[in-house]
């Protein structure tokens, strides 16, 4: 496998799908199952901690209660089988909850918690960091979020099991929930159970996942509806990962080339590496994705043994679009991955570039290194994040200072294996929800699904996402009802405020248009 274990731990942390093989080694046996954790009365009990607040959101005040803890998930036998965390707000004063929506969210990784979406966008506090830059050391600033939709939408921020205050009990083992339907299937249970005690099966439903939670909320759509009953509104799809055809470079297989690579010039777009640069980067990616499509993929597709003069061509015009050298591309034969791009990129000047968001630069710890050894978005907000979530955590929601919250698992172990809807049980040769959407969305012709993608996102590239939504079969007018939107920035692209403001402005269009369908 290509790609540094730093650079898989990272992936991991910030919730974005790990670059890694399929199969899983049945033989291998994950630590923490060796001696499945007991259960005992007070972890088989149900915990929370309601506080009430106030912030400005869109300029207006908003009253709200915010619900930290976690639910008891059971087998069918009444045995304890999870712990299962999350955070909940509410807005006071609500007299009819069939008009009020209530929007799911999550992080990906898999192996993520929630604190990115919940402390950058979705919550009513936020953390302030210095985008594109490193955030000011402690103490963290938090400050009202002006820009969550909590006043249009009750809000849930889950954490997986394996992530948060979320855990298995009793018999129950990681890989019960540490896997594409594994995962699907408890937090489905999660969310039918929170619809359940608190009265929301009239609500409007949205879903809204990001990065691998892209995956579970795709697969969350159509197991919702055909296993539970459950009709979503809304699917909110932010940097998606959806499939492992279209979503992974660097691993033999030549589509991951073709969809990482408009990527690639956009980055070196926004380090002003590109010559004859066009004026933005909007102009850029039609052309340079017109080029992935009609030249790239065709040359690629000839193989190793491609005639030296097509090679030659082919990478002089690679080497122009993302500011690097013809030989480069020649030596790689024509196929660079992102980790190595962003180590290349800026090494004269002995720095990398970011995955998570390519708009970040850092010193380069190797600068003789193949491919970057760490990703310099994580450094330059994570800890902001993290310290700044967990004194939220214990101050202003009263929860937690006697637990262990996991913000990520860097060991989990990830079964890949997902059935295909309507195919009789047979087993997707790579993981991919597509094919989950598209029931989906046929079996419900009230789904509405929006995409927010950043254009600098190398985590999540936006040319695989819509790749994949262009092999949605579906009918054109189930096609209508998909929503596509691109940003300024990189995989959490809340942290630039423009897109933040324009994060908000979409995600809250969507709802309002979409709530009494």
């Amino acid at each position: 496998m290509r790609g540094s274990i730093a650079t898989l731990l990272l992936t991991v942390l910030l919730g974005v799908a790990p670059a890694t093989t399929w199969s899983k080694d049945e033989t291998a046996t994950d630590p923490a199952e060796k001696s499945p954790p007991a259960t005992d009365a007070k972890q088989a009990v149900p915990a929370s901690s309601v506080t009430r607040h106030q912030a400005i959101i869109d300029g207006k005040p908003v009253k709200y209660t915010a619900t930290v803890g976690w639910f008891i998930l059971k087998d069918p036998k009444d045995n304890p089988i999870a712990r299962f965390g999350y955070t909940a707000y509410t807005l006071d004063g609500v007299k009819n909850l069939t008009q009020r929506p209530i929007t799911f969210a999550f992080n990906g990784g898999p192996g993520s918690s929630s604190i990115w979406l919940h402390m950058g966008i979705m919550g009513p506090r936020r953390v302030v960091v210095n985008d594109g830059g490193y955030a000011p050391p402690p103490p963290s600033q938090l400050v009202d979020n002006a820009f969550s939709p909590l006043d249009v939408t009750d809000i849930v921020m889950i954490d997986p099991v394996g992530t948060g205050f979320s855990k298995p009990l009793g018999d129950a083992k990681p890989a019960d929930f540490h896997g594409v339907d594994e995962d699907i299937r408890s937090v489905a249970q999660f969310i039918k159970r929170y619809v359940s005690e608190n009265g929301r099966w009239g609500s409007p439903k949205y879903v809204l996942g990001e990065s691998y939670g892209g995956m579970r909320g795709a697969g969350l759509a159509y197991y919702l509806q055909a296993n539970m009953g459950m009709n979503l509104n809304g699917l909110v799809l932010v940097s998606p990962f959806l499939n492992g055809a279209t979503g992974i470079d660097g691993e033999g297989m030549d589509l991951g080339q073709v969809t990482y690579f408009p990527t690639l010039a956009a980055t070196a777009w926004y380090h002003n590496l590109v010559p004859n640069r066009p004026a933005t980067v909007q102009e850029y990616m039609r052309e340079v994705e017109q080029f992935a499509r009609d030249e790239y993929a065709p040359a690629l597709a000839k193989g190793y043994v491609i005639p030296e003069a097509e090679k030659k061509a082919m990478a002089a015009k690679l080497a122009r679009y993302t500011g690097t050298s013809p030989e480069y591309w020649e030596r790689a034969d024509l196929r660079v991955s992102h980790p190595q791009f962003l180590q290349e990129l800026k090494r004269n000047d002995r720095l990398i570039a970011g995955r998570i968001d390519s708009r970040f630069v850092g010193p380069a710890m190797n600068p003789l290194g193949e491919e970057m050894d760490y990703d310099p978005f994580f450094p330059s907000v994570g800890p902001a994040y993290t310290s700044a979530f967990l004194g939220y955590l214990h101050d202003e929601l009263k929860f937690g200072r006697d637990e262990e919250y996991m913000v990520s698992a860097f060991d989990i172990d990830w079964s890949w294996k997902h059935k295909v809807p309507g195919k009789g049980g047979w087993m997707s040769p790579v993981p991919t929800t597509v094919p989950d959407l598209a029931a989906a969305m046929t079996m419900n012709p009230g789904l509405h699904v929006l995409v927010q993608q950043g254009w600098y996102d190398l985590a999540t590239p936006y040319l695989a996402t819509r790749m994949d939504l262009e092999h949605l079969d579906i009918t054109p007018e189930a096609r209508k009802r998909i929503q596509l939107e691109h940003y300024d920035a990189g995989h959490m692209m809340y942290l630039h405020e423009p897109s933040m403001r324009k994060f908000r402005e979409d995600l809250v269009g969507f709802i309002q248009a979409t709530d009494r369908l």
